[in-house]
């Protein structure tokens, strides 16, 4: 064990801040990502307390300098995960805390926070209600003085019915029903009814699958609340066959008949949200892009877009 003495240097080297970079030049984005937070958030739905990964970073402009000052990133990071819930705000205030440990450093930092928002949902029918988890994402930008990039990306799941299949499987069914009901006899209504209500007569049914819709929003200005839930129920509503939770007879039909009067292809389904997104003001920029992860096939088909279809983000 190394014994305390008067020989040791009472200062700690800092390789950092004391040795010249061996090659000169700036860099965008220097930090830590993955960090472990606590994180309660200022949302527009009740939203438990969940763990966060968060990112944070800022800008290295010194082309000399060898590297920046990771601790002080992090225990800004503890210190207001830790005591506080989190709004647009409070991630707008850190950022600047960055900056102000990194004078001498940077002029741009930023931070993300990856987490799952748990928020509860009614079923389609039934009185029952049920959990859905959604992957969300916060980011919030600074260059000097100001916030200049303020962004919420979420996931939705949905369910999606091929259009093409849908087709193909009412053709079967007009074939049997000729087959079934020729037209030298007459038609006796009950029977038709009984039919249709038969594996006999519906023999065919299109195939839908499981579909994830990822979308990310540059937002105008810093809102004063983190609407989570307000622009979720906009995507949700656009597609009209999200994935439901809790889940009893009724809602199951009423799921069957929405997804009946929802066909979509990716294409589909990825303008339906396109124009939703288009007709909203608090949003300055989006990006999306959805997974139809087919039944028939053993790939995905896939459709991305963003506002005005140019650019991106």
């Amino acid at each position: 064990m190394l014994e305390p003495s008067h020989h040791i240097p009472c200062s700690l080297p800092d390789i950092a801040a004391d040795v010249k970079a061996r090659f000169s030049g700036a860099l965008q984005w220097v930090g830590m990502t993955g960090m472990e937070m606590p994180f309660t958030v200022t949302a527009d739905a009740p939203v438990p307390p969940s763990v966060a990964r968060v990112r944070a970073e800022v800008s290295l402009d010194s082309p000399d300098k060898r590297g920046i000052h990771m601790s002080r990133l992090y225990l800004a990071c503890d210190e207001a995960f830790t005591h506080q819930r989190i709004g647009w705000q409070q991630l707008a205030d850190v950022t600047r805390q960055f900056l102000q440990s990194h004078a001498e450093l940077s002029q741009q930092a930023l931070i993300e926070v990856d987490f799952e928002a748990l928020i509860r949902r009614p079923a389609l029918v039934s009185d029952n209600s049920g959990w859905r988890a959604y992957p969300v994402s916060l980011l919030v930008m600074r260059s000097g003085d100001e916030v200049a990039h303020v962004e919420l990306g979420f996931e939705v799941t949905y369910s999606s019915t091929c259009p093409c299949s849908a087709a193909l499987a009412r053709q079967l069914i007009q074939q049997q029903f000729n087959q079934d009901f020729p037209t030298d006899k007459k038609l006796d209504r009950e029977a038709i009814v009984q039919w249709l209500g038969s594996e006999e007569g519906i023999l065919a049914t299109p195939h839908s699958q499981r579909s994830t819709a990822m979308v990310r929003l540059v937002l105008a200005g810093l809102p004063e609340t983190i609407e989570i839930k307000r622009y979720i129920d906009a995507v949700e509503d656009a597609l009209q066959t999200a994935v439901q939770a809790a889940v009893k007879r009724e809602d199951e039909q009423a799921f069957a008949l929405r997804n009946g009067a929802n066909l979509m292809f990716c294409e589909d389904a990825a303008r339906r949200i396109q124009h939703r997104l288009n007709q909203d003001d608090s949003i300055a920029d989006f990006w999306l892009r959805v997974h139809h992860h087919e039944s028939l096939h053993p790939h995905d088909a896939t459709a991305e877009t963003s506002k005005g279809v140019a650019g991106g983000l």
